[in-house]
């Protein structure tokens, strides 16, 4: 299951993991968003305990999509050591989220 990241715990759960992060921006009644939400459940699974995996509801939690520029969603960024390595914008097949992960591990 992905984890529900919050503005409150942006900073903890993502920008000072020991591990890669992705994050998705995302919003329960963007279309494209919910083509997006399975597979990132999926990766939730596949990558666990090398990765985390989350979501941030942008109606919700504004502070974090503001700050990293999140103008269009989905957009899934993936962190390491708290620095963006990875950016993608709209709908991608699996394996583009998955090599982003891979990249960052």
């Amino acid at each position: 299951m992905a984890l529900e990241i919050t503005d409150a715990s942006f900073d903890e759960v993502v920008l000072k993991s020991d591990k890669p992060v992705m994050v998705d921006f995302w919003a329960a009644w963007c279309g494209p968003c919910r083509m997006v939400g399975p597979i990132i459940e999926e990766l939730s699974t596949e990558y666990e305990g090398k990765a985390v995996v989350g979501k941030v509801d942008v109606d919700v939690n504004q502070q974090f999509a503001a700050k990293y520029g999140v103008r269009n969603i989905p957009t899934v960024l993936v962190f390491k050591n708290g620095e963006i390595v990875n950016r993608q914008v709209g709908v991608s097949p699996k394996k583009v989220y998955a090599d982003a992960i891979d990249a960052a591990l």
